[in-house]
């Protein structure tokens, strides 16, 4: 599985919504936190190795408030794509589409074949499909037979009725939840400390989907210099 960060975006809006609603800010204030953020920031909303002491006050001060008044947070987003995560794992992560605002694409199912043995990582001597098994074992198995007047082919994990052999609908009712999944989201800051209180290595989540949101976590950590860390995420009041 790979998991990778693209960007944290929105930082500089949170830092103004902080003034504002404090009826700190005007045009020239507002530019001056912008130029400040900007200042401290590499491409795409990554840190800078030293930052200064200016901006980290006004990143101490955002996040303070920011676990009460979750709002402020909203303005931060995250944008994330995994490869390789398990089928039944990325239904966990689709649960949370809502938290995402519905900014979260998988590939699909319908759109791709699947070869015999197919599964992600954590799946991987572990379990062995049925076809494989059977191989392994030496079992021949017959590449179509007759039901019900219907003729039946051997496709992956299963059989399916001549007729629909090059269908993607139907072939699709044969894989497995251990198949690799890749998919792409977008999560506001607030909205993903929810989705790490549910899915972090302390719950009772599935251990691969554990696995991908604490890897998000450390790159996020890593990109910010540790202001977005467990501490921070588990405080989030949503």
């Amino acid at each position: 599985m790979q998991v990778i960060l693209h960007k944290i975006d929105g930082l500089d809006d949170a830092l103004v919504a902080l003034r504002m609603s404090k009826q700190h800010s005007d045009h020239d204030k507002e530019l001056e936190i912008r130029t400040l953020v900007a200042k401290n920031l590499l491409s795409h909303g990554k840190f800078v190795q030293n930052p200064s002491e200016e901006f980290e006050k006004e990143l101490k001060t955002l996040f303070k408030w920011g676990t009460r008044h979750i709002t402020l947070l909203k303005f931060i987003d995250l944008s994330f794509s995994v490869y390789g995560l398990h089928r039944g794992g990325q239904d966990d992560m689709d649960a949370h589409a809502k938290r995402m605002d519905n900014r979260i694409i998988r590939a699909s199912t319908r759109l791709s074949k699947f070869p015999e043995g197919a599964m992600s990582a954590y799946y991987k001597g572990k379990i062995i499909p049925t076809d494989v098994a059977l191989k392994d074992l030496g079992i021949e198995v017959p590449e179509s037979f007759e039901k019900d007047g219907k003729t039946y082919v051997k496709t992956t994990n299963g059989y399916v009725a001549q007729e629909y052999k090059d269908n993607q609908d139907v072939l699709r009712g044969l894989y497995m939840l251990s198949i690799p999944s890749s998919f792409i989201f977008d999560a506001n800051l607030a909205e993903f400390a929810h989705i790490y209180q549910m899915r972090n290595s302390t719950t009772s989540a599935h251990p691969e989907v554990k696995e991908c949101v604490e890897e998000m976590l450390k790159q996020l950590g890593q990109w910010s210099n540790g202001w977005i860390s467990r501490e921070l995420l588990m405080g989030i009041k949503n």
